[in-house]
């Protein structure tokens, strides 16, 4: 099942800034391991935030929160979710 997952960090002023580096970095992994698993599908930048726009493909919406929860920037993060589905138009057999 696809997901649009709408993500925007906000890390609170005065947070320490090698903290903030460090799950930084924890992020930029966990968010390759999903890519190369097949998990996260896309990723966009937002420009002018601090955000991203991304698809997941994963079995269902509880899987899908699980997966959020364990990125590290998870407790700064505000997410909006929208299922998707294929578009009887596409010519894309994969989205499903």
């Amino acid at each position: 099942m696809l997901f649009q997952v709408e993500m925007d960090v906000n890390i609170p002023p005065g947070f320490d800034p090698e903290e903030a580096a460090t799950l930084k970095a924890a992020e930029k992994v966990r968010f390759q391991e999903l890519q190369k698993a097949g998990t996260w599908r896309h990723i966009w930048r937002v420009v002018g935030r601090y955000a991203n726009l991304s698809i997941f493909d994963v079995p269902d919406n509880a899987t899908l929160h699980e997966l959020l929860t364990t990125l590290p920037l998870y407790p700064f993060m505000t997410v909006r979710v929208t299922p998707l589905c294929r578009h009887p138009s596409s010519a894309h057999a994969d989205d499903r």
